[in-house]
């Protein structure tokens, strides 16, 4: 041992006897007092803050834990390190052993995100894709626990250090949460809260295992491809209006906006396509109502209409169907008599109009000259 050496054990042992940490950072987990030797001498006084727990190693193994307060280091207590070292009746001065600090105070606003999109299976939209980020809170729960499985010989050990651990952790058991939630794919941005709360009950055990205790965990935002979302707005936009309407207002918008068109050729094109479009959807509309629904039967025939006749241009009637189809089997009126009845706007040959057609086919031909 050199003569350096030497006077340096000889200060520790006249001058060091209070083992303090004063932290004087934000993101400190846990601090290793630093001293020549690891050497303390009997009586030394310990002082643990609040928001602190001591930690006494012997040899690499866990002994005696301080929680806030002032402690005059001696073998009343310090039970576990003199059971380790053997001391029945004191120790002599100065003893090895190395103290960690462990903050406990709670780290508020950690980041979390997931890197990578999470694949969800939507029974309307098929395997979609959305991304998640949020925060949380915690604080080190079991200081002995917390420096076997995590800080280890680390000397200053950072939140930077375990946040990758962390989020890492987070992000599976969150995909693994949205997942069995089976919920349809608008609905995650709108269940924040209850998904949060479902994964921080999931999250606790996990984090406990190494010795610390999520407190809050929350999802600010699931978020999904601008696309899906527009497909998603038109979805639910169609299932709250009238399928009728909607064909009618699209409809007249294709209209107007072929009007507006100067091109001729355009012009019939886009009235084209707007009427093609409008029956299409009135097509699904109807289709979907028919299938959906009982069909609802045709109208009653209205057995009350009457019609007037033109013979020698003069107007007669009001006459019933019945009364034409014998006029016609007595040849006053025939298919070129003009017809009128409510609703048409002119004088109409009877065999135009389809109505009457069939009252033509049923009047026999001429009997043939035997």
């Amino acid at each position: 041992m050199g003569i350096f050496d030497e006077i340096r054990k000889k200060l520790s042992n006249e001058f060091i006897d209070i083992i303090e940490w004063i932290d004087n950072t934000n993101d400190t987990l846990a601090y290793r007092f630093e001293r020549y030797g690891n050497e303390i001498k009997n009586n030394a006084q310990l002082i643990v803050r609040e928001s602190q727990i001591a930690v006494f190693i012997n040899q690499g193994e866990l002994a005696d834990v301080f929680l806030p307060g002032t402690y005059t280091l001696s073998t009343k207590n310090l039970p576990i390190l003199s059971t380790l070292q053997g001391w029945k009746y004191g120790f002599n001065s100065p003893f090895k052993a190395e103290v960690y600090f462990i903050n406990s105070k709670l780290f508020t606003d950690e980041k979390w995100g997931t890197k990578n999109p999470i694949t969800l299976n939507d029974e309307r939209f098929g395997f979609v894709e959305v991304r998640a980020f949020g925060t949380y809170t915690f604080k080190v729960l079991d200081a002995g626990k917390f420096i076997k499985n995590i800080v280890g010989t680390d000397s200053d050990f950072t939140t930077f250090e375990i946040n990758e651990h962390l989020k890492s952790l987070i992000s599976t058991r969150f995909t693994d949460t949205i997942g069995e939630a089976n919920l349809p794919i608008e609905m995650y941005a709108a269940n924040t809260t209850e998904l949060s709360e479902t994964c921080l009950k999931v999250l606790q055990p996990e984090f406990e295992s190494v010795g610390i205790s999520i407190e809050k965990f929350f999802i600010e935002n699931i978020s999904m491809p601008e696309t899906l979302k527009k497909e998603i707005f038109e979805y639910s936009r169609l299932n709250k209006i009238d399928l009728d309407q909607l064909t009618k207002f699209k409809a007249a918008k294709a209209i107007e906006q072929a009007a507006s068109n100067t091109s001729t050729a355009s012009e019939g094109m886009g009235m084209g396509m707007g009427f093609a479009m409008a029956q299409q959807m009135s097509n699904a509309f109807n289709k979907t109502s028919n299938t959906s629904g009982s069909q609802a039967p045709p109208p009653i025939p209205n057995t009350n209409v009457t019609y007037f006749y033109a013979v020698n241009n003069q107007q007669v009637g009001p006459v019933t169907k019945e009364t034409l189809a014998s006029l016609i089997a007595s040849h006053t009126i025939n298919g070129q008599t003009l017809i009128w009845t409510q609703g048409m706007t002119n004088w109409s040959m009877l065999q135009s109009i389809p109505d009457l057609q069939s009252l033509l086919n049923s009047t026999p031909p001429p009997l043939p000259n035997l």
